[in-house]
């Protein structure tokens, strides 16, 4: 006996071995005496312990009350499964499952050799575990006799119907005894399902399990802070680090999405896109090569997913930010389904970490904030899944062993390994190096202290004597201005505008003075890349950078007032360069452009005057006329 009541004993010991102390509510349905020979109609999610629970309830049929199977012949048990994922997941189950009892449990899935199939099965099997299409493709030819099963069970059936699948099931069932047990696992019962059970079940029971789980209990959110310049990169290394099964990435444009699905195409993964320009057929398809398996990664803007469901969906990746918290909720809410587990992986450029904080906070979720996993951090998931690959599980095939032997012999079992890791590596898309922005933090990122901003404590000139310089890799040919130019900076150094000293423009670079206090915290916010917004560079200067020649325009005297020369130490500094009047306006220099207080009308243009003056004698001129 076992502390597992009405499950037969050989199982109760495997169950023990494999730890388990309780059973889940689906598995304590099936075992319910008065459903014993009965056929039934389960209703429960995927993840809720579906595969145990079938093999538990069938074990009465193939056992017949002894402790062991007899040997192998005619098949006993049918699983059939929707894809080869499933199917091979179902085998290893069940193989465990019914190891006390001796069975032997055989495969029929897509995508493998039928030949050794067919092998397996000659040689006798008491459990067949396939896919709809190979089962009826071996019924058909002869090498899959159904004429000793006892139970039959279909799992994810619901699923199975929608990947067109419904003819292959039937002549699978109708090639099965009609004495048959037939077992039926469905997450939802659709009509399809309902139609189904009542033409090839007999007095089925129907069986209900709730799961009793909140939505999002099984989302693990991280918000992936980035340089703006390694968005693409970073998602490469997102879905390389995770390889999921099936990943959905959204963005908020049509043109993103077509620029992600070349780019993430060119890199090598099965893509497709949903977006609203494609037609409904094309829709269609691409959905279908995602539920087949044909494609792996889904990209897709809010409204073209809306309303789709991908199977085994275990990413969400969040290229572009959402707008507002339901946005969030509705794209998290694809992946974490059934009892699975799900990744919801924000993108965060440095410069939106705000908006992407505010978000999250509405949502009332919480985040885990890290950087995005690096080269090295894709390829050493790669090497720990590569050795707790199933295929060191499987056993030596007798049609194998003789050219193993040759090959260790011939070239050494290192060089063997080596070989087998290169091609495991080269049937992956490379990782990319990411730009490094330093240590990332939960909540907002420390600042450098600095004292308070009261009318005495602001900086003034005096303050900036011993400030340090920096060089930017921006200047007047790149259109570089001082009114985006300096919120850019406040916003990667996470400091104000007081703190900002002087700026010097040049053809090619910008040079701008740190306040003393403040250039430490700077350059720790925008990290040891010291790479910005736009993929702007910076350097420190070491002293005090030369002062760039004035060019014509800010030598001349731009009105025909004599004024004073601007004061300072060069045209070109806007702190130091006091305010001068023209016609009215104040100016600022700044080399040899000028930054009116009045944007979109430059003032001090050469010759403006000249215009003027001629303008006020023809007003004068005209008024006297009169």
């Amino acid at each position: 006996m076992t502390q597992f009541e009405g499950i037969e004993p050989p199982l109760g010991v495997a169950l023990a071995k494999r730890g388990y102390s309780t059973l889940t509510p689906v598995q304590d349905a099936v075992l319910d005496p008065a459903l014993a020979g009965r056929d039934a109609l389960v209703s429960a999610q995927t993840g809720s312990g579906k595969t145990v629970a079938f093999g538990l309830a069938m074990a009465p049929d193939l056992l017949k009350g002894r402790s062991r199977l007899e040997s192998a012949g005619e098949p006993l048990a049918l699983a059939i499964a929707p894809t080869r994922e499933l199917a091979l997941q179902v085998a290893r189950e069940l193989t465990w499952l019914y190891a006390e009892a001796g069975a032997t449990v055989a495969t029929c899935v897509g995508g493998m050799d039928p030949r050794s199939e067919r092998r397996v099965l000659e040689r006798g099997a008491h459990i067949v575990v396939g896919t709809p299409g190979r089962l009826r493709d071996h019924i058909t030819r002869g090498a899959l006799d159904l004429s000793g099963l006892r139970a039959v069970v279909l799992d994810e059936a619901d699923e199975m119907l929608d990947l067109g699948f419904r003819e292959d099931l039937e002549f699978i069932l109708e090639a099965s005894p009609i004495e048959r047990r037939t077992l039926m696992f469905s997450a939802t019962v659709p009509k399809q399902i309902a139609a189904l059970a009542q033409s090839y079940q007999r007095d089925a029971a129907r069986i209900m399990v709730q799961s009793g789980q909140k939505q999002h209990v099984d989302i693990e959110y991280r918000a992936l802070a980035v340089a703006p310049s390694d968005r693409d990169n970073a998602i490469v290394n997102v879905l390389r680090y995770y390889e999921a099964q099936t990943a959905i990435i959204f963005c908020n444009t049509r043109a993103a999405v077509n620029h992600l699905t070349a780019r993430l195409h060119n890199r090598g993964f099965t893509v497709v896109a949903l977006s609203g320009e494609l037609s409904q057929n094309e829709r269609t398809h691409a959905l279908q090569a995602m539920r087949d398996g044909r494609a792996r990664v889904c990209i897709a803007t809010d409204v073209a997913a809306r309303g789709i469901d991908l199977p085994n969906l275990e990413l969400v990746v969040h290229a572009d930010l959402p707008t507002n918290p339901e946005t969030l909720l509705h794209r998290s809410g694809r992946t974490g389904r059934a009892g699975r587990k799900g990744v919801s992986a924000l993108i965060v450029p440095a410069s939106a970490r705000r908006k992407a904080e505010r978000v999250l906070h509405m949502a009332s979720i919480k985040a885990q904030w890290a950087a995005p996993p690096s080269a090295d951090d894709v390829n050493g998931r790669d090497d720990e899944r590569l050795v707790k690959d199933d295929v060191f599980a499987d056993p030596i095939r007798d049609e194998e062993r003789d050219f193993v032997h040759r090959l260790i012999e011939t070239h050494g079992a290192e060089k063997v390994a080596a070989a087998f890791v290169r091609l495991y590596r080269a049937g992956h898309s490379a990782p990319e190096d990411l730009i490094d922005i330093g240590p990332v933090f939960e909540g907002k990122p420390p600042r450098a202290p600095r004292m308070p901003a009261s009318e005495d404590s602001r900086p003034g000139r005096d303050d900036f004597a011993s400030a340090t310089w920096i060089s930017l890799s921006v200047g007047r040919k790149q259109n570089a201005e001082p009114r985006w130019l300096i919120p850019l900076l406040c916003r990667a150094g996470q400091m104000t505008k007081r703190e900002i000293g002087a700026i010097k423009m040049h053809p090619e670079e910008t040079h701008v003075q740190i306040a003393e206090n403040a250039i430490d915290g700077f350059l720790m916010n925008i990290g040891p890349n010291r790479t910005i917004e736009r993929g702007i560079r910076v350097n420190v200067f070491e002293g005090r950078p030369e002062t760039p020649k004035p060019s014509r325009a800010a030598a001349r005297n731009f009105s025909d007032r004599s004024a004073p020369a601007p004061r300072g130490d060069a045209a070109g500094d806007l702190r130091a360069a006091p305010a001068k009047k023209a016609f009215g306006r104040k100016t600022e220099f700044a080399g040899d452009r000028n930054f009116s207080d009045r944007p979109g009308k430059d003032w001090a243009k050469p010759g403006a005057a000249e215009a003027r003056d001629g303008l006020r004698k023809k007003k004068k001129a005209k008024s006297n006329a009169r």
